[in-house]
């Protein structure tokens, strides 16, 4: 029975971000449940990313050189960005909203966004771990961003130097400075021009995270209700009345004091049901993992291949040794079918960098959607009638509030996003620099 002295809030969608929303709402107090449609947290969207904690390396895909690239990749099936053009309204409002954010001024606007919720979420990160035994195949080597083009690396500097003035521990390193901190770079020879990287991020399993940090959520109390599809959400008068959810062919009506919408792409067509018009459009985006046959030769530091916009996570335990490489992006609406032709360019790709030290027998491919904002930036705070943006007001709904549009960044942001609105739910400001919607 929910404790009636504590307010009720509850979470909808059991991905990093959700869980860790529970996590922190339960911490300062409320009485939490967590509604998802599968059987297990983190099946979705969190299940087989990167792995990466990216602080010190994400840029907003929105900037002035994305434009001409696009247009030269829509072509390519391959290609690390691709938009698949249908003629989906949808499809064609996220897209002039995307170019809208490709000016210098709208980039680096958004970067300090993400920037400073990111050093925000870091820090909210170690803190956790310093409070809780979470085990989830992390390694504390950092990240590295390699570059096999002169002119990529030279596009890298100011932007380095950017991050540098906001407060990112992030450097510009020679190829030998670079081999020096991550030998397996020796397979690059001549290739390698240079490279940028922090030993401040950090990388690991976010899946594992998300299941470990649930099993701490449960034993503070919270309840989490799986196998539940979430069919619609009701308002009156600006207040969200209740759920109606589906739980084994059987129809539930939930009520609770607060909802927070944490449902990565699939929140959309919720709360456009509502007239809460989210800036949302899934960018999906491929996975493989690798079995590792030697250890020597396969990197132990996160690494960002520049060219092929991949990134590349060692990921071991008692269990396994297995190297997570994920990227591209497809803009295909919500389809998550694995296009062979994608699958394939990863594998490629991997195998000319690592060769035999890897088996390519049978790689766990895997596709998820990410909840892409034109700007990068995700949504965190109050809700409100409209178009939701960032740092605007209108006509707010009371009791919904928004953690969610992460995009590439769930796991970067996962922790801070939770805790800022944790503050903001108990009626204060969060020490963060940061647009929240709703304020």
């Amino acid at each position: 029975m929910a404790n009636t002295n504590k307010p009720t809030v509850t979470v909808l969608g059991a991905g990093v971000t959700g869980v860790t929303s529970a996590w922190y709402l339960s911490q300062a107090g409320f009485d939490v449940t967590v509604i998802d449609r599968q059987n297990l947290p983190a099946m979705e969207t969190s299940f087989a990313n990167g792995g990466q904690i990216s602080v010190c390396h994400a840029t907003p895909w929105a900037n002035p050189s994305t434009p001409l690239k696009a247009l030269k990749w829509l072509s390519q099936p391959d290609a690390p960005l691709l938009y698949r053009i249908n003629g989906n309204i949808e499809q064609m409002r996220f897209i002039y909203r995307f170019l809208r954010e490709c000016t210098a001024k709208r980039a680096d606007a958004n970067l300090v966004q993400m920037v400073n919720l990111g050093l925000y979420s870091r820090d909210a990160l170690k803190d956790l771990l310093a409070q809780l035994p979470l085990a989830f195949e992390q390694r504390l080597q950092g990240i590295m961003h390699f570059y096999t083009s002169h002119v990529e690396y030279q596009s890298a500097i100011t932007p380095t130097q950017r991050m540098q003035t906001l407060g990112c521990h992030r450097t510009l390193i020679s190829p030998d400075q670079a081999r020096r901190i991550e030998p397996a770079l020796d397979m690059l020879g001549d290739a390698l021009v240079g490279a940028t990287y922090t030993d401040a991020d950090l990388s690991g399993n976010a899946h594992l995270f998300t299941r470990e940090l649930a099993k701490h959520c449960q034993a503070q109390g919270v309840k989490f209700l799986h196998d539940t599809h979430i069919d619609s959400i009701h308002q009156t008068n600006g207040t969200i009345t209740h759920l109606t959810l589906t739980h084994k062919d059987n129809t539930i009506t939930h009520k609770s004091d607060h909802y927070v919408v944490c449902l990565a792409s699939h929140g959309k067509a919720l709360l456009d049901a509502i007239g809460v018009f989210l800036p949302i459009f899934p960018a999906k985006g491929y996975s493989a993992t690798y079995q590792v046959l030697d250890g020597a030769r396969v990197p132990q530091v996160s690494l960002i291949d520049d060219e092929y916009k991949l990134v590349m996570s060692r990921l071991t335990s008692d269990q396994r040794d297995v190297l997570r490489v994920a990227g591209t992006a497809e803009f295909n609406g919500y389809n998550t079918d694995l296009d062979e032709t994608r699958c394939h360019a990863l594998t490629r790709r991997v195998r000319s960098l690592f060769g035999d030290a890897l088996s390519y027998d049978e790689p766990n491919y895997w596709t998820g959607l990410r909840p892409m904002t034109p700007s990068n930036v995700p949504l965190i705070g109050q809700a409100h009638f409209g178009q939701v943006r960032h740092g605007s007001t209108g006509e707010t709904l009371d009791n919904l509030w928004l953690n969610t549009g992460h995009g590439t960044l769930g796991f970067t942001h996962a922790c801070g996003s939770a805790k800022a609105l944790t503050h903001l739910m108990a009626g204060n400001t969060p020490d963060l620099m940061f647009d929240f919607v709703g304020l």
